[in-house]
């Protein structure tokens, strides 16, 4: 049997275990105690408000994919029309059910906190590993069965038709993929920013309550957030870098290597899916000391390891090239250090963390100036991490090169979105903790792992930017591949046009998610304050607030805002294409460029604001409820739409732009052309 032959089995095969793998552990966790009565109520308001939102979502956006598709098939054709809507209903399954499982979850760690660490460790990592599998498993899936399919219907024909058929209508496979992960991006990061800001501004400043204290009307709708954000939002995300990076690697692998370098990307997926179970088995506390943080990375480093040793005996022994693999470790290495700037600039204890608590002492405003400060150096440091990266892999093999350098950046994503979810699981579980009452070790517990777990989403979020905008040049390599153009000049006024509009588009999308979150927040802060003041006894804690008012509030606000941002990036490629080809590039590349930039910038500047106020909180500078806190809140509030709304959205926007530009790429050769 040819190699080829043993690809186009190993894949879904290796998929089909990795959903085999997570179902099994959805069994497990399902499985175990929810707790007393209160923890059960508790978590039947969050889960029922989080599957509210994502169906009350669905409803609206299905509608759009339809006639999307619709438009697809009737201008490119029924092929990419078809893998448009597979792309966009594994999103939309890997959204659902992992936000499932999380809510699932979240109760059980909170039980399992009054019995060990390793308890409850081991049902909020097994929860995130399932999303994981979901995640990598529907990944791979669709993309070795759209090829599956092209291998028996082009066989006849030659290896060149089934190459460049495959190639050709995975590109919807990734629209789908790209276009159903932004509106769950955009519509969770407004729920869970637009609540976050509400109950924080009310509770905290104003009434001086806790976080999650049970008497914030808003305080269920913030763990409702966690979900649809962190978990439905993030997995969508992730998925469509994961399967698009896959794209381009076969579609420039074939190019370069023929079949051969179209089978790659296939059997070195495959491989790594592997290696993230197998890391999956090293995350185990030994005992209620341990740090909690400590297991996780054991289990991610003998992932890490095992997928470069895959890397390096496929480049060798199939392709006959082991440039190839050091590209992909080049990607492995770049990632390492992502994560490794991130927790710097954003870590419970670091340096910029402890100088932006200490600006906090003399008001918000200078809070604001260290804090900007900070996320602007974070953004240089962390460009030079991508762009020694782009060029490395570019140095080994070209274009080609830098898609192997994306799919090593995404090698260990079965774990990194087990790390991922890990934390909004931790964080609900900690707040629901706290709202039953629960004393002694569940607090202790459930406190560390949320500590944890804030430090695992910053840096599952640094590597999402950094993957996208891998995985963005990537794309953009393949748009030259599809156009014939060789480059793009700069003088060209028409190309710098274009660079000046997608230098522009990165801001006019962040402005309209920031202001939406401004807006509902505006709703929630002001029904927060009339239940304060209208329904009597909820201070005292004799009577339970509303908590479906706020919910509606954020749902309604995430829904209306979801359209005009996606028409804004699906239109502006296709406007800007009418000065050409060339200036069609040049709008790729800007778009890559500011959009990079801004998104390391939002995120990593929001999350150190976060982590500063939690520094306060633990007892520094004056702790809870002094001056330097409520400067630090104020820090807090400026940051969320910043880290969890806009930042983490621009990385599904820089790759719509791409796959829409390689979309209409033929139609611009042959109608304006260069």
């Amino acid at each position: 049997m040819d190699i080829q032959l043993i690809a186009l089995f190993t894949a879904p095969i290796v998929s089909i275990i990795a959903l085999v793998y997570g179902y099994f552990l959805s069994k497990s966790i399902l499985k175990e105690d929810k707790g007393n009565a209160k923890l059960q109520q508790i978590a039947k308001a969050v889960k029922d408000g989080a599957m509210s939102y994502l169906a009350t979502q669905f409803k609206l956006v299905f509608p759009i994919m339809l006639i999307l598709a619709a438009l697809i098939a009737y201008t490119l054709g029924v092929g990419i029309a078809v893998t448009f809507i597979i792309g966009a209903s594994f999103s939309a399954i890997i959204g659902y059910f992992g936000m499932l499982i999380a809510v699932e979850a979240n109760v059980r760690t909170a039980n399992n906190a009054t019995k060990s660490l390793n308890a409850a460790l081991q049902t909020s990592f097994r929860a995130g590993t399932v999303n994981g599998m979901l995640v990598v498993g529907l990944g791979l899936l669709g993309v070795s069965l759209i090829y599956m399919y092209s291998y028996f219907t082009y066989v006849s024909v030659g290896p060149e038709a089934i190459a460049e058929n495959a190639t050709h209508i995975l590109v919807g496979y990734g629209f789908g993929a790209a276009l159903l992960a932004l509106f769950m991006r955009v519509g969770g990061g407004i729920f869970t920013k637009a609540a976050d800001v509400g109950a924080d501004l009310v509770g905290k400043v104003e009434k001086g309550i806790p976080e999650d204290d049970p008497r914030n009307p808003a305080t269920i709708a913030d763990n409702v957030g966690d979900n649809v954000g962190d978990c439905a939002g993030m997995a969508a995300d992730v998925f469509e870098s994961y399967a698009l990076t896959i794209v381009a690697a076969m579609i420039l692998g074939g190019a370069m290597f023929g079949l051969a370098g179209v089978v790659f990307p296939l059997l070195a997926r495959s491989g790594s899916i592997l290696t993230s179970i197998l890391g999956t088995f090293f995350v185990k506390a030994k005992n209620d000391q341990e740090d909690p943080l400590a297991p996780l990375i054991r289990g991610f480093m003998v992932s890490a390891v095992s997928a470069i040793a895959i890397f390096m005996g496929l480049s060798t022994y199939l392709l006959g090239e082991p440039k190839a693999g050091y590209a992909s470790v080049v990607g492995i290495i770049a990632m390492l250090a992502l994560l490794y700037i991130t927790k710097y600039y954003t870590g419970p204890g670091e340096k910029p963390i402890i100088g932006i608590a200490k600006a906090s002492q003399t008001g918000a405003g200078t809070n604001l100036i260290a804090g900007l400060s900070y996320g602007m150096e974070s953004t240089f440091v962390s460009v030079l991490v991508v762009a020694g990266a782009i060029f490395a892999g570019y140095s080994l093999l070209g274009f080609y090169g830098i898609s192997l350098a994306g799919m090593g950046m995404l090698a260990t994503t079965g774990i990194i979105m087990a790390l991922d979810t890990f934390g909004p699981i931790a964080d609900n579980a900690q707040g629901m903790v706290e709202m039953a009452g629960l004393k002694g070790k569940a607090q202790v517990i459930t406190g560390n792992l949320d500590a944890v777990g804030n430090t695992t989403k910053a840096l599952t979020k640094g590597f999402a930017v950094g993957s996208a905008a891998v995985a963005a040049s990537s794309l953009f390599a393949t748009y030259f591949e599809a156009t014939g153009l060789s480059a793009i000049n700069i003088s060209n006024p028409k190309v710098f046009i274009g660079v000046l509009i997608g230098g522009a588009l990165p801001f006019l999308f962040s402005s309209r998610l920031i202001g939406s979150v401004g807006r509902a927040a505006f709703e929630v802060v002001e029904e927060v304050r009339r239940q304060f003041r209208e329904i009597k006894g909820i201070m005292e804690g004799k009577t339970l607030p509303d908590y479906s008012k706020a919910i509606a509030i954020v749902t309604a606000a995430s829904q209306k805002e979801l359209l005009i941002p996606a028409a804004i990036v699906i239109s502006l490629p296709i406007i800007t294409a009418l000065l050409g080809a060339e200036a069609l590039g040049g709008f790729l590349a800007g778009t890559v460029v500011v959009g990079l930039m801004l998104a390391l910038f939002m995120c990593n500047t929001g999350g150190a604001w976060d982590n500063a106020k939690k520094y306060i909180e633990d007892g520094n500078m004056g702790g809870k409820g002094s001056d330097a806190h409520k400067a630090s809140v104020v820090g807090d509030t400026v940051g969320d739409p910043l880290k969890d709304t806009a930042g983490p959205a621009l990385n599904p926007m820089m790759k719509i732009v791409q796959i829409v530009a390689l979309l209409i790429a033929p139609m611009v050769m042959t109608l304006i052309g260069k």
